[in-house]
C-alpha cells in the first residue's frame, strides 16, 4: 500500500491540447513547466502521475483501440530521469505503458521502465483515470493505494483514491 502526496501533471493542458500525439515525450523541460504553470511543486515521497488524455480512445462512441494500443504520448527518458533525481516513488499516467511510444531517438525499448523500476525502485502505474482530476485541476492530492493480495503476480489490479 502507498500513502503519500500527489501531484497530477496536466500534460494535454500544458501542450495546448485535449488529447496529445504518439510520440510526445515529457521531458525534464516538459515537466518542470508543466509543474510550474500549475503553481505545484514535485518533492521527494510525491506519486506523479501524468494526464495526456489518451484513454479518451476508449471511451463509448470513440472506441479506437488499435490506435490507443499502437503507441502513446507520454513519459522521456530525461523526465524519468528528473523525477527519480527527485526520489518520487511512483510514476502513472493515463497510458497503456507509462513510456513514450515511439521510443525517442537514441532511448532503447523500455529503457525508462528499466531505469525507473529496476536501477531506481521506482513504481509504474499505468492506466489511470487522470480526467476527473484535470477537470477539477486538481493538482495536489493525498495518494491512497490498495492492492489486490494475489500471491506471485507481477502486475496488480490497483483502485487507487486521490483525497483533494
Amino acid at each position: 500500500p502507498i500513502v503519500t502526496r500527489g501531484v497530477l501533471l496536466d500534460m494535454a493542458k500544458h501542450f495546448g491540447k485535449d488529447m496529445l500525439y504518439t510520440g510526445t515525450a515529457y521531458t525534464k523541460e516538459a515537466i518542470i513547466a508543466a509543474a510550474e504553470a500549475q503553481g505545484v511543486e514535485i518533492r521527494k515521497g510525491d506519486v506523479v502521475l501524468f494526464h495526456s488524455g489518451w484513454l479518451d480512445l476508449l471511451k463509448e462512441g470513440a472506441r479506437d483501440t488499435a490506435r490507443y494500443s499502437s503507441a502513446e504520448p507520454s513519459l522521456g527518458m530525461s523526465g524519468a530521469q528528473y523525477l527519480t533525481d527527485i526520489g518520487v516513488v511512483a510514476v502513472g499516467a493515463d497510458t497503456w505503458g507509462l513510456e513514450v511510444i515511439p521510443f525517442e531517438e537514441g532511448v532503447g525499448v523500455f529503457e525508462a521502465h528499466q531505469h525507473l523500476i529496476a536501477k531506481e525502485g521506482v513504481y509504474i502505474l499505468e492506466n489511470m483515470v487522470t480526467e476527473e482530476l484535470a477537470r477539477d485541476e486538481a493538482y495536489e492530492f493525498m495518494f491512497v493505494l490498495g492492492h489486490a493480495i494475489i500471491k506471485g503476480a507481477v502486475q496488480m489490479i490497483i483502485s487507487p483514491v486521490a483525497i483533494r
